[in-house]
């Protein structure tokens, strides 16, 4: 027997709808390319994502069709996210860090039919413009009064391309499995793969992030969102603000840690998402202004993921703002929310070195995401907090292949996909990243965990960024390598470096050596870059 409810589609046009009835007075707030704030609302927002989605039929894109971004975190943007899914095409938003051979690559991968761009990338597509296939269009994302003189061909103006056309749009009906949105990987071994995300797998996301046990989005927030749009759907918080209707505050393309501030305390936001250098970027900000007291700003908690937060990094956030750090853990391949770091009702007792022991884990699943940690056999391992393996999940945003890619088998018997991470598992749920699988450091048939060496490193103060990484040693196997940037003005040495570990690591953790550079590579999406370190270094030997 089956239930008699009413089975209403999942679909990113009823989050839009109901913002448009019930929050069309909230307020979305944009540092424009172009210079100064802008302001508009869910209302104004539905209204040109309807003008939007006329304007892209009259150039051809129909059902199915690919639709590409190229842009910052802008009220624009949010129209793209929600004229070209809800209209029945794809939306591809490309990430501009990644190589441009990745970027050619996902364009024609994607069968892009037209490319939305910000007025920043238009010299980076110049410089690709000749290679580019399929590409019928280019839209700058700006007014007439800004359009730049360009070479490239066949370009459209934004605000000329939807002003003439009706704020009022028939959204089709969908099924709910219809393909919304592809994000690809960053790349980082082969080319990058797409994940494609259903209208079904946004909205569950969505709601699960506005759990209150998750990132807790509520109509009483301001959510200040600096992971980009072009990062995994800036972590689904678009959705969750325009579902929500809370006050949404963009930061456009000024990556400062003055722009973040400023907004930080002018907008009220009380949630704020990024990786761990955009808070770096703050902090530095924030302690170059005359009185670091800024405890009394509306701010209450700091997301971050992309890597582990060094405990150093949450202690200063936490002390520089009084607020709350919520450790965060996801992927592409899991739209991204996997995990987040809230404490339990039995925690509240526990000593502040307990509560920091416990931040720094990625915290627990939300419902709808299962996890379960596997030895190289594949069989489940213990989930003591002790033992760890290869970290394996399955759950209805986490994808189940890469499109274009069926040949690739990348679940397991029981519908789990492979993250690539090692981690641990304790009794109530709590996951721990150990590392990376090609990034543990095998030492004498032991582990090392490169992440909880960088992590304990990044605590010395002439410390701004650290890597450690694995050399090949004749009598161990491996033994690890730290390498450090300073802090600008600052010149530790090996001796400084090895005296502030000695005691927070097991003595056969210690670096064989520590070397310092000027540069730190990074990822597309701001991770360090330990490939291109390994590849640097691959033939270093250690002196001892």
């Amino acid at each position: 027997m089956l239930g008699l409810m009413q089975d209403q589609p999942l679909l990113i046009t009823t989050i839009m709808n109901y913002a448009a009835l019930y929050h069309r007075e909230g307020e979305v707030v944009t540092k424009a390319v172009e210079g100064g704030l802008h302001r508009t609302t869910y209302g104004e927002v539905s209204r040109r994502s309807a003008k939007l989605a006329h304007a892209l039929t009259k150039l051809g894109i129909n059902q199915g069709d690919c639709v590409s971004t190229m842009a910052w975190n802008s009220y624009r943007h949010l129209e793209l996210y929600l004229a070209v899914p809800c209209k029945g095409s794809l939306l591809n938003t490309i990430n501009p860090r990644l190589f441009p051979d990745q970027i050619l690559y996902i364009l024609a991968h994607s069968e892009a039919k037209i490319l939305f761009l910000d007025l920043t990338f238009v010299p980076l597509l110049e410089k690709l413009a000749d290679k580019i296939t399929g590409v019928e269009k280019f839209v700058i994302m700006t007014d007439r009064a800004h359009m730049p003189e360009t070479t490239l061909d066949n370009i459209l103006c934004y605000e000329e391309l939807i002003a003439p056309e009706e704020d009022q749009y028939d959204w089709p009906d969908l099924d709910e499995n219809t393909a919304a949105i592809i994000c690809y990987t960053s790349g980082t071994t082969g080319e990058p793969k797409g994940a494609l995300y259903s209208h079904r797998s946004t909205v569950l996301h969505c709601f699960s992030t506005c759990s209150k046990d998750s990132l807790g989005i509520s109509n009483r927030d301001t959510i200040l969102p600096i992971v980009p749009m072009f990062h995994v759907n800036a972590w689904g918080t678009p959705f969750a603000a325009i579902m929500t209707g809370c006050k949404l505050v963009l930061p456009g393309a000024d990556m400062t840690g003055e722009n973040f501030f400023n907004l930080l305390k002018n907008e009220e936001c009380t949630i704020s998402l990024g990786v761990p250098t955009i808070w770096l970027a703050l902090l530095q900000y924030a302690n170059s202004l005359d009185g670091n007291d800024f405890t009394d700003l509306a701010i209450e908690s700091f997301v971050i993921g992309g890597s582990a937060a060094a405990p150093s990094l949450i202690e200063d956030l936490e002390k520089t703002f009084d607020a709350t750090v919520l450790h965060a853990w996801g992927m592409t391949e899991t739209s991204p929310l996997g995990s987040v770091n809230r404490p339990m009702a039995k925690h509240a007792s526990l000593s502040e070195a307990e509560k920091m022991a416990l931040k720094i884990k990625q915290g627990r699943p939300p419902f709808g995401i299962e996890m379960k940690i596997v030895d190289d056999d594949g069989i489940e391992m213990a989930r003591d907090g002790v033992a760890f393996g290869r970290l394996m999940v399955r759950g209805p945003w986490v994808i189940k292949a890469y499109f274009k890619q069926p040949e690739l088998n990348i679940l397991d018997d029981d519908g789990y996909f492979d993250t690539g991470d090692v981690s641990t598992l304790d009794t109530d749920g709590y996951m721990t990243i150990v590392d990376r699988s090609k990034d543990v450091i095998k030492s004498g048939g032991e582990w090392i965990s490169s992440i909880d060496l960088e992590n304990v490193a990044l605590g010395q103060p002439q410390v701004a960024e650290a890597a450690v990484i694995g050399i090949a040693h004749p009598k161990w196997q491996e033994r690890p390598l730290l390498i450090i940037l300073p802090i600008p003005g600052t010149s530790p040495t090996k001796a400084d470096i090895l005296a502030y570990l000695d005691g927070k690591i097991a003595k056969w953790w210690t670096p064989d050596d520590v070397l310092f550079i000027d540069e730190m590579p990074h990822t597309a999406t701001g991770k360090i870059q330990k490939r291109d370190l390994r590849e640097i270094y691959k033939d270093y030997k250690f002196t001892d």
